[in-house]
């Protein structure tokens, strides 16, 4: 019975475990199916994601992929413009480009390929050798240096810029001899030239390797004479080799535009040939600088530094010795080549010392302060005592009683600081402003700066004196010499101009640079006053060593001391002067910085004054502008003079001057005239004396007729001035003769009459 039992168990046990097995095998089919699912799933969860990337690149990345594309397969050649010319007023070149190639290099193009179109690393390494063999060979060039950029795997390297067409020809009968052409690249570009080297170095500047200007003239002017480059598009294969593509893009270069300066070549090498010489004399050691302007338009026609750079080199100096040159760390050559690249005239202020006396003279006529030769005006005994200081006269000297213009051919301080004084800072400052010392001139040239004063609030009892005579502020050259041109030009002050016209090179159209009148600073008859004073400082004062034979000139002297509060100050010497005075043509200044003292002291009559005349003595004529002994005196203006009898003393004076004439006065302001000599009617040159005389008054003065013969007419009008005479000529050339012989006794006021003649009649 147990063992039906046990069988039993067994059977119930078998039964049991069927269902089991069937259990597992449909878990089996489950799980494959829930994996295939998952794979499914996977595979479009990974395809989805890879139609999203392309998608992405597609519709994203589309255009960006597209360039960078393109940037591989296709080459753009670069046509580089050729840089506008820059001429001088006379058409002379003084900054022009030439045509030069530029060679560079594809690295990854230099290879050798084997049987395979592989790359063969041991013959491209022999190629890439030679290559860079022929390359130092050629444009002397380091092996190593060259050897490392024909090696690397940069896409393009540059080699040489600016080659010479000699050893552009020697690279490609290399290349032709050798039959390697890939992946070396012959490119036209351009070279900036300079065919007078050192010529307003300072003024120009140079071009960098790129053709960008990066001093003077060729930097500020850089936009209008770069141009616009041009490119020829072409496909390259994978080795970057042009495939021939009949869509070829060519984009024509647009060249620079050429301008045109005021700048005389010849002007400007007249300047700095004097300009160098009394440097060196003098031992100036900052050096100097020379501006002559036409005062009529404000053209700039030379404007010279001195020590000036060879353009073609500029980062060697010619000033200094190869070995000094060489001693220098870097920091001191750079600082030295900053300094050498400077145009002082517009970039460095100075203090301007005596010549400044020009512009408070003409403050002080305009407001009706004071007069050209109202004696006892001023007193000099040597030094002008303040509250808490006394400033002594530039020479020490006592000129005691002084008009006017005796304290301007004195150059004397203390009647400049009284005059300042009756002046007034306010109004001193509002001429200033007018003259244009508080702002830019708008040279057309970076860097220019701009006067440096005290504010009007901080002007005391001392710096009012000082600035009366030129001394405690700053300017720059081309500030004074624009202002003493307006003094030359009937008071008007004008812009400088430095370049008058742009030219298109494409198309030859010309735009023209007009003169631009700034404002009228004084009046005609200030200016005239002025200038009639100033040649009387060259002819008998402190600036006869600008005197030049055959000229009128006026002009002022200036030294200005160094500020013993500033150590990097030296004593800086100068002189202005205008030329001709009947009708100025040329303004010029001269500047020395730091010149060794002469004699004990520093004096810009003795070492400013010479190099003007000397410029002055070539310039003149090579303008055309005739001298004294060649001047037909009949072209000579006159005037007649106006009846002012019976009106006051005022009243007379204001009209004579607005006529053009000086007066001496025999009387008070109030009293009323009632004769004159000469008499109305006459016809008299600009700047005559006339007599005034009072029923109070009528004490008549006699002078000397001085001889005259063989003196221009110049010399004659300056001897007979000073006897208080008057002058009318008919004729050119010297003196032949005079109507009133020469010992005899005429009335002050007296005209008169001679006779030039080129030659003399014996």
């Amino acid at each position: 019975m147990s063992s039906k039992k046990s069988k039993k168990n067994n059977i119930y046990k078998f039964k049991k475990a069927k269902p089991n097995k069937q259990l597992q095998k449909e878990k089996k089919i489950l799980t494959i199916s829930e994996r295939l699912k998952r794979v499914m799933l996977v595979f479009f969860f990974a395809l989805a994601l890879l139609i999203i990337r392309l998608g992405w690149l597609q519709i994203v990345q589309g255009a960006e992929l597209k360039e960078a594309m393109d940037s591989q397969s296709i080459k753009d050649q670069i046509i580089s413009p050729k840089r506008g010319t820059i001429y001088d007023a006379t058409g002379k070149a003084l900054a022009r480009s030439a045509q030069v190639d530029t060679v560079t290099i594809n690295p990854n193009s230099i290879v050798v390929l084997n049987n395979e179109d592989e790359i063969d690393e041991e013959k491209t390494k022999q190629l890439k050798e030679k290559v860079a063999k022929a390359f130092a060979d050629i444009f002397e060039l380091d092996y190593k240096e060259t050897l490392k950029k024909v090696s690397n795997d940069e896409e393009i390297e540059t080699i040489a810029r600016k080659v010479e067409k000699d050893k552009i020809d020697k690279l490609k009968q290399w290349m032709n001899d050798n039959e390697i052409y890939r992946g070396i690249n012959i490119d036209e570009d351009s070279k900036r030239y300079y065919p007078y080297n050192n010529l307003a170095s300072n003024l120009l500047g140079f071009c960098g390797t790129d053709n960008q200007g990066l001093e003077g003239l060729e930097a500020q002017w850089d936009s209008i004479l770069t141009g616009t480059p041009g490119k020829i598009i072409n496909s390259q294969d994978a080795l970057q080799e042009l495939i021939p593509d009949e869509d070829q893009k060519y984009y024509e270069a647009e060249n620079g535009n050429d301008i045109t300066l005021t700048l005389d070549a010849n002007i400007q090498g007249i300047a700095e040939k004097y300009l160098k010489q009394a440097c060196e004399e003098n031992n100036c050691t900052n050096g100097g600088n020379v501006i002559i302007m036409n005062p009529n338009n404000g053209d700039v026609l030379a404007m010279a530094t001195y020590p000036d750079y060879n353009l073609n080199d500029p980062f060697t100096p010619t000033h200094i010795s190869e070995e000094e040159w060489k001693k220098m760390n870097e920091e001191d050559s750079i600082e030295l080549l900053q300094t050498t690249w400077n145009n002082r005239a517009i970039t460095s202020t100075y203090e301007p010392g005596s010549v400044f006396k020009i512009i408070t003279a003409a403050v002080g006529l305009e407001e009706d302060i004071v007069e050209p030769d109202k004696s006892g005006e001023f007193y000099c005994n040597g030094e002008e005592k303040l509250t808490d200081t006394v400033i002594k006269c530039h020479d020490g000297s006592q000129h005691g009683s002084q008009s006017l213009r005796e304290a301007l051919m004195n150059s004397c301080n203390p009647a400049f600081m009284q005059l300042g004084r009756k002046i007034g800072a306010s109004t001193l400052y509002k001429y200033y402003n007018a003259f244009g010392f508080f702002d830019i001139t708008n040279f057309a040239s970076g860097g220019e700066e701009s006067g440096v004063f005290w504010d009007l609030d901080d002007v005391g009892e001392v710096e009012l004196a000082t600035m009366s005579f030129g001394q405690r502020f700053r300017i720059t050259p081309l500030q004074m010499i624009t202002a003493v041109s307006a003094v030359a030009n009937d008071g008007v002050l004008m812009q400088p101009r430095i370049v008058k016209e742009i030219t298109n090179t494409d198309t030859g159209a010309v735009t023209t640079i007009e003169p631009i009148a700034v404002r009228q600073v004084i009046s005609k008859e200030t200016s005239d006053k002025l200038l009639d004073m100033l040649t009387t400082v060259v002819e008998e004062g402190t600036g006869k060593y600008a005197q030049v034979k055959g000229y009128t000139v006026a002009g002022k002297t200036g030294t200005s001391e160094p500020d013993p509060s500033d150590e990097s100050q030296t004593y800086v010497v100068s002189f202005a002067a205008i030329s001709p005075t009947e009708n100025p043509e040329v303004v010029i200044l001269v500047t020395l910085y730091g010149p060794d003292a002469q004699g004990g002291s520093h004096s810009g009559s003795t070492q400013a004054g010479p190099v003007v005349g000397q410029i002055l003595k070539e310039v003149l004529p090579y303008l055309g502008i005739p001298s004294d002994t060649t001047e037909s005196a009949d072209t000579i203006e006159t005037t007649s003079l106006p009846n002012v009898k019976n009106k006051t003393i005022s009243e007379a004076e204001k009209i004579l001057e607005r006529a053009g004439f000086n007066c001496n006065i025999y009387g008070d302001e109030k009293d009323i005239v009632t004769d004159q000599m000469p008499k109305e009617g006459t016809s008299l040159v600009s700047g005559a004396i006339v007599c005034l005389y009072t029923e109070g008054n009528d004490t008549r003065v006699s002078q000397t007729v001085p001889s005259l013969k063989e003196m221009t007419y110049t010399e004659a009008k300056a001897e007979l001035k000073k006897h208080n005479l008057n002058i009318k000529a008919s004729g050119s050339g010297i003196v032949i003769s005079q109507d009133i012989s020469a010992g005899t006794e005429v009335e002050e006021g007296t005209v008169i009459n001679i006779t030039l003649q080129n030659e003399i009649i014996e």
